[in-house]
């Protein structure tokens, strides 16, 4: 579903992706890890269109995501690790993700009673002025509510206490088939029961590509606390 290809990325004298390729296909559910300035952030702009290759290209279901964006997204849930400044009213917002990208509003209505969101006591409420917790879980039951096949989750458990947390991993499972599902996290305790794949980036580069099961998963964790 996504072909990366050689991919190059160069911000000024800076290469923050040096060569990558590596493919995510369907029932891929990713961890992918390395320390700050490794690349990951740029990997998943790249993916999202956000970012023109200077080398290589990214394909998402044959599609290039800067010349063909708008189908591209169609089929991409991306939440990111912090929220983006919306200033409409959790009423406008949910409006307008129904309008513009065809999403149920009582899908949405749905994940976000699943997050215990209580969506009709702030419903004229700005997100902007939502508390961290409660734009994270709008967020979530939105990118849920889509029914994409790609869904991106950066950090998305920072805001969120463990109650939330144990809800947004009982409905990832509920929704996990036939689709990539790719966590760009630092914590792999936090979404070991839900990959099934690492990858490692360090410096622009992939230096690791494993397919793992949980027993690894826990051996990893163990060797690195």
């Amino acid at each position: 579903m996504i072909k990366i290809n050689n991919l190059t990325k160069k911000f000024a004298s800076h290469i923050s992706l040096d060569k990558v390729t590596c493919e995510f296909n369907k029932n891929d559910s990713i961890a992918l890890m390395g320390a700050n300035g490794a690349g990951k952030t740029t990997l998943i702009r790249s993916i999202l269109g956000y970012y023109h290759p200077d080398e290589g290209e990214v394909l998402v279901n044959g599609l290039n995501p800067v010349k063909d964006r708008i189908n591209v997204l169609k089929n991409i849930s991306f939440v990111p690790q912090l929220p983006p400044p919306i200033k409409l009213s959790i009423d406008e917002l949910i409006s307008y993700v129904e309008t513009s990208s065809d999403v149920s509003k009582d899908l949405i209505l749905h994940y976000a009673n699943e997050m215990k969101l209580d969506v009709k006591a702030n419903i004229n409420k700005s997100f902007f002025k939502l508390s961290g917790g409660m734009k994270q879980k709008l967020l979530i039951a939105i990118s849920l509510a889509k029914k994409s096949e790609i869904i991106i989750y950066d950090e998305p458990t920072a805001n969120l206490d463990p109650k939330a947390r144990d809800d947004f991993y009982r409905l990832l499972k509920q929704n996990e088939d036939e689709k990539v599902l790719l966590f760009v996290t630092h914590r792999l305790e936090e979404v070991k029961e839900l990959v099934n794949r690492q990858i490692y980036m360090d410096l622009g580069k992939v230096v690791s590509d494993d397919r793992v099961d949980h027993n690894t998963i826990k051996q990893t964790i163990g060797s690195t606390t």
